[in-house]
């Protein structure tokens, strides 16, 4: 019984390990710069709601044509020196040479932001990664951003989490080093004991320096003011942005709503807090949704194929179409050319038959040699007809056929333009109600008409409801299948305004609804 209870609580806790786990990869997806697809180092939030790498940022606005300063420039440290930097430093991800050498050419006389070649400052615009949006920075550039120290935290306690047994060391212990066991965000490094003692000597102002907790990544205590490098106090809701004092004093914020930082803390986390606990508790909501969409994926795909085999049986059918047509019109032509060509041929035998040397001229002389009087005049009797032939076609001559076969061109003008107008067909357009012929008795007799340039419809759906008087509305009524362009609505109350409404369907679906009209019956039949 034991086994069996044991074997239970481990399964349970492998599945909430691997619920864990899944969670965890899942919220990745969130920890990922767009631009470098690594987990955010030092991310800056954008007006547009977005995040972005400082370094990467920086970069971009060098591709456009800006100069900006060196974005990891901080305080100098003792961990700033090659000689103290520990090993593990030196495995952290920096940016590459090239790339910062192309952010460290910036000149003298330059600030963040300033555009070669300007010689005053301008606003800056932002391509932003995420969204494709050109962003406002101002004429600071990325000096007007907050730093997102709260996705720096989540991003480090990430790492982590997934990386547990990773330790920091103490970045100035000659080797072997020690593990670190306390931070310090003033000189943005990680001691052992002996090094914290030794790197803050007693009686120094670096004594006052506060211990935090070992890390990789050094944060400022709180939120400053990316202008003035003040603590934020205030948060200014007409500009959906944190302030410090000398901010909430300025111009730009005149006549603006301002709270303390405290009262949007307490409403943002308050909504934040709801939206997540509906979200929660909408999971099976969000799963039927999920397996809806899945099925739709599944309908897209098979309709998608079967949409392009019809259009592809289609097509083949309009060439079969053209292959039979051009093959009886090539035999046409065919047929009228082997009939001219032998008209022409057996008239060329003719004329070579009147010829000096032919057999017809050669046979002639040799009968007019002839002296006997009855056989001259048997054999030139039938030689006569033959010549007179001859010189009757001599005299006129023409050719048998003409060579021409300008009636046998086609004029396919009009079915170029049907191919080239070949498309998909639409829906028919909002029928307009034509309100000349559309009459209200105890019945109506209701009339439409579609567009000029509309699709045809092979049918219309009429819908009616009767009006009534508050928010709530009576359902509507319809006749489908209507085929014309008029019906008789029966069956209606005396003395009641009904509206209605009319829309086409063909092949491709049902088009918009026209327009409601509203029609009142009169008081009795």
């Amino acid at each position: 019984m034991a086994e069996g209870e044991d074997l239970q609580t481990f399964t349970s806790i492998m599945d909430a390990l691997v619920r864990i786990s899944t969670s965890m990869k899942n919220m990745e997806r969130e920890l990922i710069c767009p631009v470098c697809k690594e987990m955010y180092k030092q991310p800056l939030a954008l007006p547009c709601m977005h995040n972005v790498c400082h370094v990467c940022a920086s970069e971009i606005l060098v591709q456009h044509g800006y100069i900006c300063c060196d974005p990891n420039s901080e305080p100098s440290s003792p961990a700033s020196t090659p000689a103290t930097r520990s090993p593990r430093m030196g495995r952290r991800v920096v940016p590459k040479p090239d790339r910062l050498d192309r952010l460290l050419k910036s000149g003298f006389g330059t600030y963040p932001g300033r555009r070669r070649g300007t010689m005053h400052p301008q606003t800056i615009s932002f391509p932003c990664p995420a969204c494709q949006r050109d962003v406002d920075l101002g004429e600071r550039g990325l000096g007007n951003l907050f730093r997102n120290l709260t996705l720096e935290r989540i991003v480090e306690r990430y790492r982590q989490t997934i990386n547990i047994s990773a330790a920091i060391m103490c970045q100035f212990c000659k080797p072997p080093q020690l593990e670190a066991t306390k931070g310090c965000t003033e000189c943005k490094s990680s001691f052992c004991n002996e090094c914290f003692k030794l790197y803050h000597p007693w009686g120094t102002q670096k004594a006052q320096h506060e211990p935090t907790p070992p890390t990789l990544t050094f944060r400022p205590k709180g939120l400053l003011c990316p202008e003035h490098k003040e603590e934020v106090t205030h948060y200014c809701r007409t500009c959906q942005r944190l302030v410090c004092q000398l901010c909430r004093v300025r111009r730009a914020h005149t006549s603006h709503k301002i709270t303390p930082v405290l009262s949007a803390y307490q409403a943002l986390r308050e909504k934040l807090t709801k939206s997540l606990a509906y979200i929660l508790s909408s999971q099976e909501t969000v799963q039927m949704q999920i397996a809806e969409l899945e099925e739709a994926v599944k309908h897209t795909e098979v309709n998608g194929s079967q949409a392009k085999e019809e259009v592809s049986q289609l097509i083949q059918g309009l060439c079969m179409v053209l292959e039979e047509k051009q093959a009886a019109l090539l035999q046409a032509i065919q047929e009228s050319q082997q009939e001219r060509l032998a008209s022409l041929n057996c008239q060329i035998q003719e004329h070579q038959a009147m010829l000096e040397n032919s057999g017809l001229v050669g046979y002639a002389q040799e009968v007019l040699k002839e002296t006997d009087h009855p056989c001259f005049v048997q054999a030139a009797k039938q030689l006569h007809n033959r010549i007179a032939r001859a010189t009757d076609l001599l005299q006129s001559f023409r050719p048998a056929a003409t060579s021409s076969f300008s009636r046998f061109q086609l004029d396919v003008s009009k079915e170029m333009k049907l191919l080239t107008d070949l498309t998909f067909i639409k829906a028919p357009e909002a029928p307009v109600i034509d309100t000349q012929r559309t009459y209200a008795y105890d019945q109506i007799f209701l009339c439409w008409r579609l567009p000029q340039h509309s699709p045809p419809a092979w049918h219309f759906t009429v819908e009616y409801r009767k009006a009534v008087p508050g928010p709530r509305h009576s359902s509507w009524q319809r006749r489908e299948d209507v085929r014309g362009t008029s019906t008789l609505v029966e069956y209606l109350d005396t003395d009641s305004v009904y509206v209605l409404r009319v829309k086409g369907c063909n092949k491709a679906g049902f088009g918009e609804y026209s327009e409601d009209i509203y029609l009142h019956t009169p008081p009795a039949p």
